[in-house]
């Protein structure tokens, strides 16, 4: 194979370095690079339909902007992208959008189709791509990567309408379809296996395919990667992926936090793996991690994208305050709006982010906006409820591999409280131990949930049930929901899902 030699590797890792100067110039000028793009894309989107009913000719400043253009959630933009799922052209966006990323944060029946452009690919989705590459290249300089294949745990695409020439799918297999042929030549599976459509059928025979390559980094959510993992092991035999693959130096995740999954990964791969966080969705790729030792990502400016800030009491309001980077504070919880070049004009996209630097603007985030729990003011983020976790993990010695939880009310029960239900890898030795820790962990993050525990007066100490490994995967599959661009509900102020997994468990 011509690329899986050492000379390629080092030309390729010099390339890539270069991009590291361009990222240096926007860390160091972020106002800067961001009011250009500002300019840029609202330029460029002037003669559109949707740039003609807010008049964009006439917008001079972000004041302007922020004046005369609502913040849209996606069922305020919905109109405008079912038509160009139809074939309509020219609504949001000047260029052609053939291609529709098929967003399910959740396991909900409802589906978003985010529309992805030629520039979104180029300018944003690819240039995310190379840039985590560039920047692990930069702090491993002695890295082998391209000596070896990557994997990229794919979903699929179909046509959306056959008449208007559009598709729809996960924004990985869209990515898949549109690769340059060189990439083609160091990466693995074959893309018929990458692109299938039947999960349990693609994870075996992408383990089978695999397991005897030179395998040097993955890509993908750490669900499903485990899934494919686990079965190159039971294969081959092997106990460690350092004997199948030896050269596997590199795990590229993101998607959901990867805290509950670290200690499952590092179990069955050698101690050298480095793990690296992007923050890459649906709607842009908006965040890498470029310290090795240290979570946070940096955010990505030059991207195509114009980022704004909303604290969260502003959530609900047409015309919310928003701040720039420039008003931005360290530690607050901020919701994400952005206006991209794919047509997405101050979209809210449901993440919430908190800043971890302003010199550079680096951010980790920490929630959505619709998956919490506040059902008695408490105020719960998923950023809470995985640290608190962890830290019960981390003292009874137990590993979790999946969880959800939703609120127990008045009404339903004398009593209130939050109801857990989690598949642990590996057990606690004892579990109202594991709960006692997780309750006051909890507390010392969250002052709200602290007050509301404040001696059992509204809400009780957590419920947890500890559910047989596999328990999530079933009702995913149950549901029809097996996939990369499906992830377990963490948080949620109704029962629908708890109710469903209990029940399940009952009548299994």
């Amino acid at each position: 194979m011509p690329f899986a030699m050492p000379f390629f590797n080092s030309v390729i890792s010099w390339l890539l370095k270069k991009r590291v100067h361009q990222i240096e110039l926007f860390m160091k000028y972020p106002e800067e690079v961001q009011s250009e793009w500002f300019t840029k894309l609202v330029s460029t989107a002037k003669d559109t339909e949707w740039g003609k009913m807010y008049d964009y000719k006439s917008i001079r400043t972000v004041e302007n902007f922020k004046e005369r253009v609502p913040v849209s959630s996606y069922e305020e933009m919905q109109p405008y992208i079912d038509r160009l799922r139809k074939g309509e052209q020219n609504l949001l966006w000047p260029s052609d959008i053939k291609w529709f990323a098929k967003s399910s944060g959740t396991t909900s029946n409802k589906s978003k189709f985010i529309p992805v452009s030629q520039e979104a690919l180029d300018e944003c989705h690819f240039k995310g791509g190379k840039d985590l590459l560039a920047l692990y290249c930069n702090n491993n300089p002695e890295t082998k990567l391209f000596e070896g294949k990557s994997i990229g745990m794919t979903g699929s695409f179909v046509v959306d309408d056959e008449d208007a020439g559009t598709y729809h799918g996960d924004v990985s297999a869209i990515l898949m379809k549109n690769l340059p042929f060189l990439v083609e030549l160091i990466r693995t599976p074959d893309r018929s296996i990458a692109l299938m459509t039947g999960w349990e059928e693609k994870i075996e025979q992408m383990a089978r395919q695999t397991m005897d390559e030179n395998v040097s980094s993955i890509s993908g959510v750490p669900s499903w990667t485990l899934l494919l993992l686990r079965r190159i092991l039971d294969i081959t035999g092997k106990s460690n992926l350092e004997e199948v693959w030896p050269n596997f130096e590199l795990y590229i995740h993101g998607g959901v936090n990867f805290s509950p999954y670290k200690e499952n990964f590092k179990k069955i791969t050698s101690p050298g793996l480095h793990f690296l966080q992007t923050y890459n969705a649906s709607e842009g790729f908006f965040g890498i991690q470029d310290r090795l030792e240290e979570e946070d990502m940096l955010l990505m400016l030059d991207y195509g994208i114009y980022y704004e800030f909303m604290p969260l009491e502003e959530l609900g309001k047409q015309f919310p305050n928003t701040l720039t980077l420039d008003q931005v504070e360290i530690g607050k919880n901020y919701a994400i709006i952005i206006s991209t070049n794919a047509g997405l004009w101050r979209y809210l996209i449901g993440d919430t982010i908190a800043f971890t630097s302003l010199h550079p603007f680096r951010i980790r985030v920490t929630g959505r906006t619709r998956n919490f729990i506040n059902a008695f003011g408490e105020e719960l983020i998923i950023d809470n409820a995985e640290r608190a976790l962890n830290i019960a993990c981390e003292k009874t010695k137990s590993i979790i591999s999946e969880y959800t939880a939703a609120p127990i009310y008045f009404g339903d029960s004398s009593y209130a409280a939050h109801e857990w239900i989690i598949e642990f890898e590996t057990r606690p030795e004892n579990q109202e131990y594991f709960t006692e820790i997780f309750d006051n962990a909890l507390k010392s993050l969250n002052s709200d949930y602290e007050a509301k525990r404040y001696h059992d007066m509204i809400l009780k100490s957590p419920i947890i049930h500890s559910v047989a490994i596999g328990t999530f995967y079933n009702w995913m599959k149950l549901k029809g929901r097996l996939g990369g661009q499906y992830k377990v509900p963490r948080l949620s102020n109704n029962r629908e899902y708890v109710d469903e997994i209990l029940t399940m468990i009952k009548t299994a």
